[in-house]
C-alpha cells in the first residue's frame, strides 16, 4: 500500500493489481456526521419520551435506562446502517461517502462494530475534536476508530451510466459498492472483451436459447475467475445477470480513478 497525493490512497493487492481510492476530507465527513447526528437526535427524542414514562415508577430506573439507551441508539444506528448499506449511513449516502477496509477487502462486521464503538473517544472533548485532529494528521485521513478497525472513508462519486446506452441499469447489483472488485475487473479486462460482453447483452434476444446460455456461461466463468469474488456476491445470481453486473461496473465512471474509459467509451485499464 502506498499513498500518492494527500487525498488519494493507492492499494496494491496480493495479485499485483493496483488501484486508488479518493479519501474523504474532514469537511465532508463532518457534514455527513451532522446529518447522522440530526437523524439520531430525532430518533432519540421519540425513544426518550417513551423511556421517560418509566419515571412514574422509578426516576432512578428511568435515568439509568436513558444513559444506556442513548448509547445503544447512537451507536446502534451507525453499526446497523453501515453493515446493511455496505459502509454507508444516511449522512454518508447524502455526501457520497463509504467506509471500506483499508486494504480494499470487503468490510467485516467486526470492523463496523469497532469503529462505531470508538466514536465516543473520537468525539472528545467536543465536536469530534480528537477524531478530527487524528484524521488531519494521519496520511489516510483516519480517525482513531478507523485506525483501530483498519478502515478508511472514501468519496464515491454518483453512478454515471455513460457507455451503457441501450441497457437498463440494474437496481440491485452485488458488485456495486465493492470497489476493490470493480477496480480489479477494470484492470484485467481488455477493452475488446468488455465491449464484447456489452454487445452480448444488447443482442441477447437474437441468440438461440442454448447458444445464449452457453455464451453467458463462458463470459461469467471468465469474469468470476479474474475477479476472485467472495462466495456471497455470486449466490443466487444467474450467469447472464452476473455478466450484466460486471458490464455495469466496467462502463460506469470509477469513483476513485481519474480515467476509466478509452476511445469510443471503452473501458481502459488504469496504470498498475
Amino acid at each position: 500500500m502506498r499513498s500518492g497525493s494527500r487525498d488519494t490512497l493507492w492499494v496494491r493487492t496480493p495479485e499485483g493489481v493496483s488501484f486508488s481510492f479518493h479519501l474523504a476530507t474532514p469537511v465532508t465527513r463532518l457534514a455527513a456526521w451532522a446529518i447522522d447526528k440530526a437523524t439520531v437526535m430525532a430518533a432519540w427524542s421519540v425513544v426518550s419520551s417513551l423511556i421517560a414514562l418509566l419515571g412514574i415508577f422509578s426516576e432512578d430506573l428511568a435515568r439509568g435506562i436513558m444513559l444506556v439507551g442513548f448509547f445503544v441508539v447512537s451507536t446502534g444506528y451507525g453499526i446497523a446502517l453501515e453493515w446493511r448499506w455496505e459502509g454507508q449511513t444516511l449522512g454518508k449516502r447524502v455526501m457520497h461517502l463509504r467506509v471500506m477496509d483499508e486494504r480494499g477487502l470487503p468490510l467485516r462486521f467486526s470492523q463496523v462494530v469497532v469503529r462505531n464503538c470508538l466514536r465516543a473517544v473520537d468525539a472528545l472533548p467536543v465536536a469530534y475534536l480528537v477524531g478530527g485532529v487524528a484524521a488531519l494528521l494521519g496520511r489516510k485521513s483516519q480517525r482513531l476508530g478507523d485506525v483501530a478497525a483498519a478502515t478508511i472513508v472514501v468519496h464515491e462519486a454518483p453512478v454515471q451510466t455513460a457507455g451503457l446506452a441501450g441497457l437498463e441499469v440494474s437496481k440491485y447489483n452485488s458488485l456495486r459498492g465493492q470497489q476493490h472488485v470493480a477496480a480489479r475487473l477494470r484492470t484485467v479486462t481488455p477493452p475488446a472483451l468488455a465491449n464484447a460482453a456489452r454487445q452480448a447483452l444488447l443482442r441477447r434476444e437474437e441468440f438461440e436459447p442454448e447458444a445464449r446460455l452457453a455464451l453467458f456461461r463462458d463470459l461469467a466463468g471468465h469474469f468470476r475467475r479474474v475477479a476472485h469474488l467472495p462466495p456471497e456476491l455470486e449466490e443466487g445470481i444467474s450467469d447472464e445477470q452476473f455478466v450484466r453486473n460486471v458490464v455495469e461496473v466496467l462502463f460506469v465512471s470509477a469513483p476513485s480513478q481519474t480515467k476509466v474509459t478509452g476511445r469510443g467509451g471503452e473501458p481502459a485499464a488504469p496504470a498498475a
